[in-house]
């Protein structure tokens, strides 16, 4: 993909590290940034974070890459969020950016409070792609398979508010080839921004269950496993949290020559459709989202939040 002139290091360097498919870009950091996950105080007495590399983490990872938190973790870096969950679930990191819905199916974990990635109303990064104008028509659905919250959150859609039980099945997030054998397709992160064909109809997860419940929606948190959660009551992520949202238009700069979106665009994305504080709407939006997972037979069990505290 050409870069135009005055692309900054930063973005030349994310523009290589960038994999490119059917008109779809998913940002991935370089591959000299990431680090193996072997322990959780990797080679030295830092902790190990975890966080997915799309546009909507950007952010929350900002300043453990650039910023005053940089000297307190050492963060890995992954384009799917369901891989933070694995590594975090089998102990490879102290703590990671994880779908929401993996706090009731990991063992033992806690949740970071008061941040999240989330939206109160149409998120556009989490969309599903249908044949049909009408939901009620779609009989087969291909799931994203570096999805989990979204997962669950389509198929509570339909079995709970449409009334129309579907067929599942996961995929690679290919579009056209979700869509051969599918009547939608589940895409999420950077390629769900801009979908480029036009005989689809694009419906927005986040919008939808506005619509259907009035609360919004948390689709991920940091989180770490009880008994190694003491590895990181020091790091900061509120801080982190609001050092990056000083930094929007460092990182919409970093961004807007491999996102297919406007600056415009970037900056009404990061500040408007997605909120990075948990507040009142989005703790009642995910109560209830836990408590249609496990009526739906989607989770186990429900298990209230449990908080790490500094």
């Amino acid at each position: 993909m050409p870069l135009a002139k005055g692309v900054n290091k930063r973005s030349r360097t994310l523009a290589v590290a960038c994999g490119i498919a059917n008109g779809f870009v998913s940002i991935r950091l370089p591959r000299n940034s990431e680090r193996k996950t072997a322990t959780i105080a990797g080679t030295d007495t830092r902790p190990k974070l975890a966080a997915s590399s799309y546009l909507n983490t950007a952010p929350l990872i900002w300043s453990f890459q650039h910023g005053k938190q940089r000297p307190a973790v050492e963060l890995v870096t992954d384009a799917a969020p369901a891989r933070c969950a694995d590594l975090l679930a089998r102990g490879a990191v102290a703590a990671a950016l994880v779908p929401i819905i993996e706090f009731q199916r990991i063992r033992d974990v806690q949740v970071v409070p008061g941040v999240c990635v989330g939206s109160h109303s149409a998120v556009r990064s989490v969309v599903l792609v249908s044949k049909y104008d009408d939901l009620k028509k779609v009989r087969k659905v291909a799931l994203d398979v570096s999805s989990r919250t979204s997962q669950a959150l389509v198929k509570i859609i339909f079995l709970e508010f449409v009334g129309a039980p579907a067929e599942w099945e996961t995929s690679v997030p290919d579009v056209d080839a979700m869509l051969e054998y599918n009547d939608a397709a589940l895409v999420i992160g950077d390629p769900a921004m801009r979908i480029s064909r036009r005989d689809v109809h694009v419906f927005d997860l986040a919008g939808l269950w506005h619509r259907f419940t009035s609360t919004g929606f948390v689709f991920a948190m940091w989180m770490a496993v009880a008994n190694t959660a003491k590895a990181i009551v020091d790091v900061d992520f509120a801080a982190a949290r609001d050092e990056g949202l000083e930094q929007i238009e460092d990182i919409i700069s970093d961004y807007e020559h491999v996102v297919p979106l406007q600056r415009d665009e970037i900056r009404k994305y990061l500040t408007e459709n997605i909120t990075f504080h948990v507040d009142e709407k989005l703790e009642k939006g995910m109560k209830l989202y836990f408590e249609l997972a496990l009526k739906h037979g989607l989770i186990a069990e429900n298990r209230p939040l449990q908080f790490i505290m500094s």
